[in-house]
């Protein structure tokens, strides 16, 4: 809740005092957030109770408890499993975010009592002042208070790219953030009330709503459910019609042929591994603002990496100086002093100059300030009596064939970062400046490659991954940096060359760009986009928000601005680069891995509905009971599937997900109807007795078995030792309860007749062979690559990731440990 701004007369050189701030705060005029994971807790538990498939589940197992037969409402389990899994997943996925969020959350600076200090978000108050430097995001909506040279980027909320100035008195919003320049506003909309409360209560609803995977299982399920209804009344009428006048039998008979159409385990395995895949992440410190951003990751095939702080280390340390001219290094130090102290708040380039020459003892009257954009590409100050002094890129304020160009063109090749001190006519903020410049001094600043840079690029290039270097410095400087990575990319592009007729062609056959603007970073997404790839773009600058925002999957690092952080889907917090290549990894697994199991439940649905159907056309009883398509489900789909959803898969994701699945679902589903079913009509004796009867339906039930069996055996390819453990284990199993007395008699089997069992074994049999002639000509027309064994080299590549997370979490563990010791001392 919130007010109209009541008190305009707020120094914004003191601020709120703590009484002022007591008072809002008391009256509930904070800037409260929804939570940021989206739902509560008991939201959570209500939407995995309260499901579609547990309605359907719910209504047949009260009719089969109404029955008295209780084992056959053993299916009856999968409610509570379903429920219990889903709910503990999303709540484990809830409270990673819930922490992780915290940590990667922006913390407004205000002003209060004289002082600034940095709060949480939830703590800024009307009337509040909130004080901003370049990068920054505005946090509620405001009046500006105080303005230096400040710019406002309001393009995440108009669609304008152009920066705004802002001067005393204008409006900001919520959702834009500064471009340059410092200032401060006034609070004047906070919580729910503001813009951002607004966009936060959108961004944090955590869901599946845009996700193609979602969207075609929900198809699957609807088509599923309007089947379910007239498949039911007609079992009723059919079993009706063939004389079954025992309301429990037809009861039985409904149930059995209802509870396998339906794919319990699909849903419950999509959300699971969706929220495994945000708990795996958590632990690599990568925050998922939203779900589908693990469905995009799956589909990246190009990923758009900045040099600083994605390549390179984020800080930079000064360098060396080389005086241009008659210049001497006293005069350039001084004035690299003074523009140091003169800057209010300083990029990293500039901090690294403080650092290195330190702030001015005297400092110079300042006249005119122009800040740093990555537009212009340099900054300057005015003095009152020492002139116009300009610092930035040598390439953009001299020509490249003068004398001070080639030298810095000659120190960029090796992929230091260079800029130009030098002098200016014009003053810094006149219409013309830079003006004429006279250069005095190069600066060179060192950056150091990250460790884990070349690893990263090499995993992106043997996963057929496109990495783009994409940066604002200077093309030899960048084309430097990826050489000494091994990244064979060819030429370095500066990006001020490319036509805007070659553009797209360019940006799609080139992979190193530099001296290019936001504006072109946001085009060049658009070009790979246009040319059918799914991008990724990491970032850490407020020149790479729009880009950020464009890309399929933005990616910002933890250190940088908020603005980039509150536009990414996922946020590297700990800022490793090489935290990427297993980002990418886990949406691949968890596509890849659901696409695979729900291979599975459409088999076991279509092979349902088949035969369903069959029975009502040849007027025949059901041959099962509940309890045998119970088993059925759970040692030949449920369980297997579910631990087929865990292991690592590389396979990128494609479109057309639900026609891939029907593809083979189909047919696979076909197959295994009507080797039972042929085996069904083939041993049945009409009229018969209860134990004829019995025998007929253990036999449909192992050709049933044996066919299904094969579906899970060439769903599970590339096999590895575990996978065939997978495969015989369920087959032990169904083999102790085909032989055993006391197991038959609980299940309501009966395999004593050799005649139906061997007829059943050879139906098996063929149903199997026709599954995996169907596999093989599926890999042929769909040109899959698919082996049936996993290659030696993705063995080992498994093992050693595996190795690498063992050992990452042991050193995570013993960092921590010492943290927590050297607290407690």
């Amino acid at each position: 809740m919130s007010a109209p701004v009541r008190d305009h007369h707020i120094d914004p050189h003191i601020g709120l005092s703590d009484a002022q701030v007591r008072e809002r705060t008391e009256e509930g005029l904070t800037n409260s957030l929804p939570p940021r994971s989206g739902r509560t807790t008991l939201q959570i538990v209500k939407d995995n109770v309260f499901t579609r498939i547990n309605a359907l589940l719910g209504v047949l197992f009260v009719l089969v408890m109404l029955t008295g037969s209780w084992i056959n409402g053993a299916f009856g389990l999968l409610i509570i499993a379903n429920s219990i899994i889903g709910i503990v997943q999303e709540l484990r996925a809830k409270n990673t975010l819930d922490s992780l969020a915290v940590v990667g959350e922006a913390h407004p600076t205000v002003r209060r009592n004289g002082s600034e200090r940095q709060v949480a978000q939830e703590e800024v108050v009307l009337d509040d002042i909130v004080t901003v430097t370049p990068g920054e995001q505005i946090v509620v909506d405001g009046v500006v208070a105080e303005a230096r040279y400040l710019e406002v980027d309001e393009s995440l909320l108009t669609g304008e790219s152009d920066p705004v100035p802002k001067h005393e008195g204008d409006q900001v919003l919520s959702g834009s953030f500064v471009a340059s320049g410092v200032g401060s506003y006034q609070a004047t909309k906070v919580g729910a009330d503001s813009y951002a409360g607004k966009l936060t209560a959108e961004a944090a609803k955590f869901s599946l709503v845009h996700s193609e995977l979602q969207a075609g299982i929900n198809s699957i399920l609807k088509v599923i459910t309007w089947i379910l209804i007239p498949v039911g009344i007609l079992t009723v009428f059919g079993q009706i019609r063939v004389g079954e006048n025992n309301w429990q039998a037809v009861i039985l008979s409904v149930t059995g042929a209802l509870v396998p159409m339906i794919p319990e385990g699909l849903v419950l395995i999509t959300s699971t591994a969706f929220a495994l895949g945000v708990i795996r992440l958590g632990q690599r410190k990568c925050l998922v603002n939203e779900l589908p951003a693990i469905e995009g990751l799956a589909r990246v095939d190009v990923v758009c990496a900045d040099k600083t702080g994605t390549l390179t280390e984020n800080s930079m340390e000064f360098g060396t100086l080389h005086p241009l001219g008659s210049h001497s290094e006293a005069e350039a130090l001084e004035a690299l002093s003074q523009l140091a102290s003169a800057d209010p708040a300083p990029n990293s380039s500039m901090e690294a100059i403080r650092v290195g020459v330190g702030t001015a003892k005297v400092q110079w009257e300042v006249e005119q300030t122009q800040p740093f954009t990555s537009a212009k590409k340099w900054s300057g100050v005015s003095f009152a009596s020492e002139g116009h002094w300009i610092l930035g890129a040598p390439d953009v304020l001299i020509p490249a064939t003068s004398d001070a160009g080639k030298q810095a063109q000659e120190i960029a090749s090796t992929g230091l970062r260079v800029l130009l001190l030098a002098s200016s006519d014009v003053p810094v903020t006149a219409e013309g400046a830079p003006g004429l410049v006279e250069p005095i001094a190069l600066v060179v600043l060192e950056q150091r490659i990250r460790p884990d840079a070349a690893e990263t690029l090499e995993f992106f290039r043997s996963q057929g991954v496109q990495v783009k270097v994409i940066s604002g410095d200077n093309a030899e400087s960048v084309g430097a940096v990826t050489r000494n990575l091994g990244m064979d990319s060819g030429e370095a592009i500066d990006a001020r060359s490319i036509t805007e007729a070659d553009f797209a062609q360019t940006i799609n056959d080139s992979h190193v760009f530099g001296r290019v603007t936001p504006q072109q970073k946001r085009a060049m997404v658009a070009a790979l986009q246009n040319n059918g790839h799914t991008v990724a773009m990491t970032g850490d600058g407020v020149n790479d928000v729009l880009a950020l925002k464009d890309a399929d999957l933005g990616v910002a690092m933890g250190s940088g601005t908020a603005a980039t952080r509150s536009v990414a889907k996922i946020v590297l917090l700990n800022d490793k680069f090489a935290t990427l290549p297993y980002v990418v990894a886990e949406g691949r697994r968890v596509l890849g891995n659901i696409e695979r199991v729900a291979n599975l439940f459409l088999t076991k649905t279509v092979y349902s509905s088949i035969m369903a159907i069959l029975v009502l056309l040849f007027a025949l009883p059901f041959p099962f009971q509940p309890i045998h398509v119970t088993i059925t489900g759970w040692f030949t789909i449920g369980i297997p599937a579910f631990l087929l959803s865990l292991p690592p898969n590389n396979e990128r994701a494609k479109d057309n997900f639900v026609q891939r699945v029907m593809q083979f679902g189909f047919p696979a589903g076909l197959v295994v109807a009507l080797a039972s079913f042929v085996t069904y009509v083939a041993v049945r004796v009409p009229d018969g007795t209860e134990q004829q009867a019995t025998q007929a339906s253990t036999a449909a039930l192992l050709a049933l078995i044996m066919a299904s069996t094969w579906v899970l055996a060439v769903v599970a390819r590339p096999y590895e030792w575990w996978k065939i453990l997978l495969i015989l284990l369920p087959l032990v199993g169904y083999g102790l309860i085909f032989t055993l007395d006391f197991t038959q008699t609980i299940f309501m089997l009966d395999s004593s007749n050799v005649e139906a069992m061997s007829f059943a074994a050879v139906a098996g049999l063929i149903g199997a062979t026709l599954i995996e002639i169907l596999w093989w000509v599926l890999r042929s027309v769909t040109k899959s690559e698919k082996p049936v064994w996993m290659p030696k080299q993705e063995r080992a590549a498994a093992a050693a990731q595996r190795r690498i997370e063992r050992e990452a979490r042991r050193t995570e563990k013993e960092a921590e440990g010492r943290v927590h010791e050297s607290s407690r001392a």
